[in-house]
């Protein structure tokens, strides 16, 4: 029988040379033999994709652990990256880039951001208690090793009990941690009789003696409750370091933390450590030989005397260093923050202090400010230009009243950035509202109609929205 005929593929040449296949209307030639001979010296473009492959291939050994990409694995899975962040060992003395300033790559919205590694580990909480509120569900003991596999998959991090450690110290009620020895364990890699670590969450609320009935269900309620209280928590450490800038400034100043609604414009934020890591549990302390001395003590019967003398001149040696550490003599004390700048040399103290206590108090009063407050003074400043566009447009259509929307659609091309027609109404209302001498509305039917007091100068108008303006911002 003949076998049917289907999509033929290229075949592999038998022998050096390989039989050649006619080629035709019906079977086109699918393969083309290269020549062989001697090897051809490379051209320059070739040279140059060399050049630049080789620059990428060390481009990427001088990357930081924590900016590699992750590559997908056989098991279709991305390997998790070490975190720079709170990796001890192998941490490079400047962050990178994208985790040094980014507080200046987030939304310009008033609020109170966090610092890259407080967002971090804001995500890994996040990650946790989806993690414990399952397996607490489920009527499982949570032990780290399941939390651990969990959270990688979820955040694509590294987390270690260094972490755990971190939010024990930003969240203490949030969990119970116990070393447990009869646990079974969650991989073959740890022995049975080891100790695991064991998290077991904390559903009383605070300030309660006594669970509430029904406690012993995680609702989804309760994880954004949780994790609300996580996230004031880290801005209140955030806060403590605010505070410490702001005394540190000449002169210093002090806001009270409730009515702090955004960051001083000087303090970096991205510039705040890292949240120093709470005791955990430990398993019960063993026999080990830490330093050379015991080690001389416990093997001295099993060394040979060369050895021992080694041993005891890197005790020795040990001791001397730890003396003059402790011998060192103190720092030399900082220099008094309340001294003038070169650049100001020649210019009376008094006058300065009273520029830096001007300067203290505008500072102040835009920590303090609400966001509405803001938003609407930042629509005052803009009102003299816009004053002045509204009036070219009365101008041009020589009419004694405009509809709101074609005015509005007018200036919004006028103007020089973006605004939508929505915004602009807003602001004219509010020009109306400040100047209602010069702008008066007028509804008619379904539509509003604007009208300009022709007799009034606009050179005024705009000097009363400056003054207006100044009053407002004080």
């Amino acid at each position: 029988p003949e076998r049917p005929e289907g999509p033929a593929g290229p075949e592999r040449p038998e022998g050096p040379e390989g039989p050649e296949r006619p080629e035709g209307p019906e079977r086109p030639a699918l393969t083309r033999r290269l020549p062989r001979g001697p090897p051809q010296a490379l051209g320059k473009e070739d040279m140059a994709r060399l050049r630049s492959c080789l620059r990428k291939v060390a481009k990427h050994r001088e990357q930081p652990p924590g900016a590699t990409t992750p590559t997908t694995g056989p098991s279709g899975l991305k390997p998790t990256a070490p975190d720079s962040n709170t990796s001890s060992s192998g941490r490079s003395s400047e962050a990178p880039a994208y985790q040094r300033y980014h507080s200046l790559a987030q939304a310009p919205c008033p609020g109170l951001s966090l610092p890259y590694h407080h967002k971090v580990l804001a995500e890994m909480f996040r990650s946790m208690e989806t993690v414990v509120a399952m397996l607490h569900n489920r009527s499982e003991t949570a032990t780290f090793a399941k939390i651990k596999q969990g959270v990688q998959d979820m955040t694509h991090k590294r987390f270690e009990e260094g972490h755990v450690a971190q939010i024990k110290a930003v969240f203490p009620e949030a969990y119970t941690f116990r070393r447990e020895r009869n646990v079974p364990p969650f991989s073959s890699s740890s022995p049975k009789g080891s100790f695991q670590l064991t998290v077991e969450p904390s559903l009383t609320p605070v300030g309660s003696s006594h669970a509430p009935p029904g406690s012993w269900c995680w609702t989804s309620t309760g994880l954004l409750e949780r994790r609300r209280t996580f996230n004031l928590n880290l801005v209140s450490i955030v806060k403590q370091h605010h505070a410490a800038f702001l005394a540190s400034l000449v002169p210093p100043m002090s806001v009270p933390e409730d009515r702090l609604t955004r960051w001083h414009p000087r303090f970096n934020v991205d510039t705040v450590p890292a949240v120093e890591p709470s005791q955990l549990p430990q398993p019960p302390p063993t026999e080990r030989l830490s330093t050379a001395q015991e080690v001389l003590e416990k093997a001295r019967s099993l060394i040979t005397p060369k050895m021992e003398k080694a041993l005891e001149s890197l005790a020795l040696a040990a001791e001397g260093a730890r003396e003059l550490k402790e011998a060192a003599p103190p720092a030399a004390p900082a220099a008094p923050a309340d001294q003038v700048p070169d650049g100001l040399k020649g210019v009376s103290k008094s006058l300065v202090d009273r520029i830096r206590a001007k300067e203290a108090q505008k500072m102040q009063a835009a920590m303090t400010r609400n966001p509405g407050r803001a938003e609407r003074l930042l629509m005052m400043s803009r009102l003299p230009e816009l004053a002045r566009i509204l009036r070219n447009v009365f101008v041009e259509e020589k009419k004694p009243a405009l509809v709101m929307e074609v005015a509005c659609n007018r200036m919004v091309t006028s103007y020089r950035s973006a605004l939508s027609p929505g915004d602009m109404e807003k602001h004219v209302r509010l020009l109306a509202e400040v100047a209602a001498d010069w702008l008066s509305i007028h509804p008619v039917r379904k539509d509003f109609y604007l009208k300009l007091n022709r007799k009034m100068e606009l050179r005024g108008v705009v000097d009363r929205l400056s003054s207006r303006l100044e009053e407002e911002q004080q």
